[in-house]
């Protein structure tokens, strides 16, 4: 794909109209390390995260389950973590803060989403992507993933992968209704599994559930204050 000029690339490809050489890049990549590593090693409590699409609206039954997971969890002692935007991370952030309970929204610069959600009362906001995983992982001992795109489906396989090849401690993986991922395990378990690319072990990284009752329970179970 041909690039378009200055004022277009700047706002079609943010990233690649960074005008500094790759070794000043290098001081801002290390700057949000220091600041993500600072603000979430001073959480004093488990940390859950939720994610999922920003494009649910409020009536959606998935932000309702959302709601009332964050909420749920942030009542049993547990600090809630998203991408800090709209939809599904709103819900669970909103959650979190009706309870008083830490919401944290680490929130990437993205030209479609120029604002933390008002439910956030632990903000950060990364320029890159990469730096705002590792914060994820680092600090999460669950992930909670409803419905969701790309983005939900890409911090998904990271902790999947990360996981299955023993880089990290396994932790809690909850994938939110079974009809919306249903399709998605069953691929994976009659190709993937059924061609040898995984084992059938590894299919226990990660559960499907479907209510707040069974998530709720499952992440108490697992991960105990």
């Amino acid at each position: 794909m041909m690039r378009s000029g200055a004022n277009g690339e700047n706002q079609q490809y943010w990233l690649d109209s960074f005008k500094a050489g790759d070794s000043w890049r290098l001081f801002r990549i290390m700057s949000e390390f220091v600041d993500g590593f600072d603000a979430l090693s001073a959480i004093n409590r488990p940390v859950v995260s939720i994610f999922g699409s920003a494009r649910i609206t409020e009536s959606d039954p998935s932000y309702q389950l959302a709601l009332d997971v964050g909420r749920r969890l942030a009542q049993a002692g547990y600090a809630i973590m998203t991408g800090g935007g709209a939809g599904i991370m709103e819900a669970g952030n909103r959650g979190a803060a009706e309870a008083d309970a830490p919401s944290i929204g680490l929130k990437i610069s993205l030209p479609l989403e120029k604002k933390v959600n008002r439910y956030v009362n632990l903000p950060l906001e990364f320029k890159y992507f990469f730096v705002r995983k590792v914060m994820l992982v680092k600090y999460a001992m669950a992930f909670i993933a409803m419905p969701g795109g790309f983005g939900t489906l890409d911090e998904l396989f990271e902790a999947i992968t990360l996981i299955q090849t023993k880089r990290i401690k396994p932790f809690p993986i909850v994938l939110v209704g079974s009809d919306y991922w249903g399709g998605l395990v069953e691929w994976i378990r009659h190709t993937m599994l059924a061609c040898g690319n995984i084992k059938e072990e590894d299919l226990l990284i990660f559960q499907v559930m479907d209510t707040a009752d069974e998530i709720v329970q499952y992440i108490q179970r697992t991960v105990v204050i």
